[in-house]
């Protein structure tokens, strides 16, 4: 079987390190599952995730001039979990008034939402630097 960029094959994990886990794959040769690429969330110790003789379905992500392949856990579940969708979600945009009211109306409630939120994070950053007014320190020389 000839290891092909893009291609989701079953291996065996050979060996693991600090820095991720070797796979031996069909054809008998070896890649490297990096630690970033064994699950979708932060892995510290790929031990916890992964144990030696474990098979698992990796997918090469590139193949290099000396003929290193790189794989990927996460990419080849990826395949399976995601699921196209014809139309973007729905989101809530103030539905209940947003046919009732005109263009004018909805922008100026956004502007003075947008305000509103403005001066809360003003308010907020004020009182976390300790003053609402800002003074340039005293030159020296």
């Amino acid at each position: 079987m000839q290891v092909e960029v893009g291609n989701i094959v079953e291996g065996k994990v050979s060996g693991i390190t600090s820095f991720g886990a070797f796979v031996q794959l069909p054809n008998g040769k070896i890649g490297l599952v990096h630690i970033s690429e064994v699950a979708d969330e932060y892995v510290k110790d790929v031990k916890a995730h992964l144990k030696e003789n474990q098979s698992v379905k990796v997918k090469v992500i590139s193949v290099d001039s000396n003929g290193k392949i790189s794989l990927s856990i996460k990419k080849a579940q990826e395949t399976k979990s995601v699921t196209k969708s014809s139309r973007p979600i729905d989101i809530d945009w103030g539905r209940e008034n947003r046919d009732t009211m005109s263009f004018e109306e909805r922008l100026a409630k956004f502007m003075k939402d947008s305000d509103e939120r403005m001066h809360d994070l003003k308010k907020s950053f004020e009182s976390k630097r300790g003053s609402g007014s800002y003074r340039k320190p005293a030159q020296f020389g």
